[in-house]
């Protein structure tokens, strides 16, 4: 039991992999506040590209593991500055559909320049087999995450 407590009273592994994302999403941001765009700003658009573009507002909120109600300021936001645009559906005039304007094409090919500039700045010193070590452990707990919670769903 005592080695237990010692083990909460350290930084546990779930705040670390949390400050390791602040971390990251800060090193982000700065690099990318020159193009006027925050971290909710440039995963929106980054996600909309990755997409392929011409998607309900519900569905990008949905990949973005978001609320569209959350979603909706950033969409506000990247409208105002001539990256998106946003129009109804032809189909059902209740959805809305975003699109990348020309510009919102630019301002992604100068975010993927500054994100590998983060990236390669944040790995440095640690090779490819490492990372790939890594992320295949955090997938693995992300999938048991995902199991056990559909497990208390059912119950």
């Amino acid at each position: 039991m005592n080695d237990d407590i010692k083990v909460l009273r350290e930084l546990s592994l779930p705040e670390q992999l949390g400050r390791l994302s602040r971390l990251w999403r800060t090193a982000a941001d700065k690099e990318l506040a020159p193009l006027q765009l925050t971290y909710s700003r440039w995963t929106a658009l980054w996600k909309l590209k990755c997409l392929n573009d011409n998607i309900s507002q519900k569905t990008l909120a949905d990949s973005l593991e978001i609320e569209l109600a959350s979603l909706m300021r950033t969409l506000k936001q990247l409208e105002e500055q001539e990256l998106i645009v946003r129009r109804s559906s032809d189909k059902d005039k209740r959805v809305r559909i975003v699109t990348l304007t020309a510009q919102g094409h630019a301002v992604i090919c100068k975010i993927e320049a500054h994100i590998m500039q983060v990236r390669r700045d944040l790995l440095a010193g640690i090779d490819e087999a490492e990372i790939s070590q890594f992320k295949n452990v955090i997938e693995r707990i992300a999938g048991n995450a995902l199991h056990r919670l559909n497990d208390t769903e059912t119950q």
